[in-house]
């Protein structure tokens, strides 16, 4: 079926990720894989032909567009060349929220230009090293001294952990008020008693920085907290995770589409006993269920955007969309390495570390087991 989802203007700029992506990062992805981070010096050319702060208003440097399609352009490019150490999705598609639309005036033009620009790179700071899922389960405080936090914890599994300047971080400012006690303070590089542990060697992703972080009497300007006034940092968090598991599924399908295509071609020129793998019944029927269910998948996660984009997008149907994307890009490429033999196996074959660097995906942004939680408790039960 013929995807309608982008204008000509979403066409125009996914020409302008392309040749970015051609010119700056396939070049050297390889290297930054085995250096285990990207360079801040491509954030800051990504900045320059405006691959972020696509809400940012015009006069803080960005376009003044809320268009998640733009995002979805710049999620699907990196997908399709495999570029899976930049952190761009967590930065547009995560953050933004919180700096356009919880900032004050001041905030605003204090952060939103490096924002835009790519010379201030976000974080958000929630998992902690005895609480994922379970946001109220987060034990770092703060605790309001005069005109500042006093900030003490520590997080892990921070993406983008080593090269951020501006981590949103969740903290406890009243623990016996649950919920309602949670706030989020913005802490900034170079803050004393914020230090950053080792880069995480992880499964996959190897380019991206994943770090573990300690706050240890971080003294935190009160201007710093998001919101006017305390104990909304759940609520703050809860309305932004739609738009977080957007993102991953948007990944998760492009990822899909990637790697069926280039299994695709790998059946029609690969021989055995004779003939083409793809003239096999098996290779053929595979084929057929990947590539329909991937169709569906698309349709409804295009139908999600525009939910997005209308203000109409529910924690339910993100839920949905999360769960199912990523599982399906985890069922997709297994098969797929499975068709390419003992080929898949061998790193030097895109479906092999397309393997690999998917397996976080059921993971992240709520595992696919909360999501199934989220679904379950809107029957009422």
């Amino acid at each position: 079926m013929q995807r309608d989802l982008f204008e000509e203007e979403h066409d125009l700029f996914r020409e302008t990720v392309r040749e970015f992506l051609a010119r700056e990062v396939v070049p050297h992805h390889d290297r930054w894989e085995k250096d285990g981070i990207v360079p801040r010096e491509v954030w800051k050319k990504a900045g320059e032909v405006g691959m972020f702060g696509f809400g940012v208003p015009e006069e803080f440097g960005g376009a003044g567009i809320k268009d998640f399609r733009y995002n979805a352009v710049i999620v699907e490019e990196i997908i399709r060349v495999g570029a899976s150490g930049l952190g761009f999705s967590l930065h547009n598609d995560v953050m933004a929220p919180y700096f356009v639309d919880l900032t004050n005036d001041e905030q605003k033009a204090r952060w939103l230009p490096g924002f835009a620009s790519g010379e201030l790179i976000t974080a958000v700071a929630m998992t902690e090293p005895g609480a994922g899922s379970d946001l109220q389960g987060v034990r770092t405080t703060a605790v309001r001294e005069g005109d500042h936090y006093v900030l003490n914890g520590s997080k892990t599994f921070i993406t983008n952990g080593i090269n951020s300047d501006l981590v949103v971080t969740v903290a406890k400012t009243d623990p016996a008020a649950g919920a309602r006690g949670i706030s989020l303070l913005v802490v900034e590089r170079g803050m004393e008693g914020f230090t950053r542990g080792r880069n995480l060697d992880k499964i996959g992703m190897h380019a991206q920085d994943t770090a573990e972080l300690s706050f240890e009497g971080v003294r935190v300007p009160a201007a710093n907290l998001l919101g006017d006034q305390e104990g909304q940092g759940f609520f703050q968090l809860m309305g932004n995770l739609p738009q977080e598991r957007l993102s991953i599924a948007v990944a998760a399908v492009a990822a899909a589409e990637t790697v069926l295509k280039a299994t695709i071609d790998y059946c029609r020129n690969r021989q055995a006993f004779g003939r083409s793998i793809g003239t096999f019944q098996n290779t053929r029927f595979v084929l057929a269920e990947l590539d329909t269910e991937v169709e569906i998948a698309r349709h409804y996660l295009d139908k999600c955007i525009l939910a997005l984009n209308a203000g109409r997008l529910t924690v339910v149907d993100a839920a949905k969309a999360k769960w199912w994307t990523t599982e399906l890009q985890t069922k997709v490429i297994d098969r797929c390495l499975q068709l390419h033999g003992g080929y898949g196996y061998m790193m030097e074959y895109p479906v092999a570390k397309a393997w690999i660097d998917s397996r976080v995906q059921t993971i992240y942004g709520g595992t696919t087991e909360i999501m199934k939680e989220i679904i379950g408790r809107s029957f009422g039960f």
